[in-house]
């Protein structure tokens, strides 16, 4: 779906578009483990200005290529009240993890929360939630690599691939 020479090119472009943006700000930047940490891992470098960085684990597909039920490990802690919040991800899908991710920083005090994700799938439906920085569009499919994987497995590939599609 996208190789590792353009998954770098919007890597850098979005680390541009962050800098503009938050460079005046000293942001607390929030990893969504697991499948954020190749995403900030590749972004933190080239933003060039102070920031803090913690992270928040939630999930909603566990060993399921389906979502399922949110289930929070690792919720936002107190340093969130009063702070502008960037938070990271692999991929905004269906929308709905990062929806609850934003309003419980906003509950938590936090005075703007914005998103930045690698990838964003088009699904053809409205979303709970926009990302205020998109790396790259997907088409609707199953994807996995930069971050996203299959079933936990190839979280580690520096490109983004899709699931064979069925042919009936």
């Amino acid at each position: 779906m996208c190789t590792a020479a353009t998954v770098s090119e919007a890597v850098t472009r979005l680390a541009r578009e962050i800098t503009v943006r938050l460079a005046e700000s000293f942001p607390l930047v929030l990893c969504v483990m697991r499948g954020g940490v190749i995403f900030t891992g590749q972004l933190l470098p080239h933003l060039r200005f102070p920031l803090e960085l913690d992270y928040v684990e939630v999930t909603r597909y566990g060993s399921s290529t389906l979502g399922g039920e949110l289930s929070w490990r690792m919720a936002p802690g107190p340093a969130v009240t009063g702070r502008v919040v960037l938070v990271l991800d692999d991929i905004l899908d269906e929308g709905k993890t990062l929806a609850a991710i934003r309003e419980k920083l906003l509950v938590m005090g936090a005075s703007r929360v914005l998103i930045a994700v690698l990838s964003e799938k088009d699904t053809g439906r409205a979303k709970p939630v926009k990302a205020d920085f998109t790396g790259v569009k997907l088409p609707n499919r199953y994807v996995f690599g930069c971050g996203m994987d299959v079933k936990g497995a190839w979280r580690n590939l520096p490109e983004i691939y899709a699931l064979k599609e069925d042919k009936e």
